[in-house]
């Protein structure tokens, strides 16, 4: 993998993360285009470099809620302790799919663009009724925290968007805009970099050194692109905006469907 192909996959990544449009999916999309040959083995290692771009992003932005949620377990404040709670029963479902059938379904999704260009479309539904629907000032119960984190789980499919899907889930349980988009934000972090750690210890990923500067582009264009779209998103949800996303996967799954059909 080159230079360019390593900065283009991490603006990718970066973006696609925190806007809701499914990093799997354009990431997937972005192979075939730029020729998944020409970014051979170094594949999988990419893959866990840009995602640690973006949790550390998205450790930089919330660095003060995650503090409190660290500290909140052992504070004795209530309100802490019971967000902090949240926060990990939110991770529970995704961490169940992650370590029991991840290999299987990724398995499934292969080069199978037209698939991933469908569940775009689901995307795009979720996040069209997302943007209809009312804000209120509520909270994140404990039960909204199960069920955000089944939509979470669910979001391992590539072309469903995990923020998208958490964020509309959320919203559509009535929990405020604002509020959504940072629990979804927040949910996401020890997921990432649990799933680094298990990527590192299967002993599946080789490095040598000529594949430094691929990385080390990869890594910062991922991470500054994270720490953008991070604040955009935050903005765009607060301002319901979201319909433009969802027009923008239609047109996107749609394509990759038609695509997919003439080239099959």
């Amino acid at each position: 993998m080159d230079i360019l192909h390593a900065i283009i996959l991490g603006v990718i990544q970066g973006l696609t993360e925190f806007l809701p449009v499914s990093s799997s999916g354009h990431l997937e999309i972005a192979k075939v285009l730029l020729d998944e040959e020409a970014i051979g083995k170094q594949s999988m290692l990419m893959t866990v470099i840009l995602h640690g771009a973006t949790a550390l992003s998205t450790i930089y932005i919330f660095w003060t809620d995650i503090k409190d949620i660290f500290i909140g377990l052992f504070s004795g404040n209530k309100k802490k302790v019971s967000f902090s709670l949240k926060i990990i029963l939110s991770m529970i479902p995704a961490a169940i799919v992650g370590i029991i059938w991840e290999k299987h379904i990724e398995s499934l999704f292969v080069g199978a663009l037209e698939i991933v260009g469908v569940m775009l479309i689901i995307t795009a539904l979720l996040l069209y009724c997302a943007d209809k629907a009312k804000s209120t000032d509520k909270n994140v119960s404990f039960v909204h925290s199960i069920i955000i984190g089944i939509a979470q789980a669910l979001a391992i499919l590539p072309g469903i968007s995990r923020s998208g899907a958490t964020i509309s889930t959320s919203v559509l349980l009535g929990v405020d805009k604002e509020k959504s988009a940072r629990f979804s934000f927040l949910m996401v972090v020890p997921l990432i970099l649990g799933k680094m750690a298990k990527d590192i210890l299967s002993g599946e990923i080789s490095f040598t050194s000529t594949e430094s500067l691929p990385l080390l582009f990869g890594f910062i264009s991922s991470f500054f692109v994270g720490v953008f779209s991070c604040k955009l998103m935050i903005k765009i949800v607060k301002k319901s905006k979201l319909k433009y996303f969802a027009f923008y996967c239609i047109v996107v799954g749609s394509s990759i469907i038609f695509y997919s059909f003439f080239n099959a």
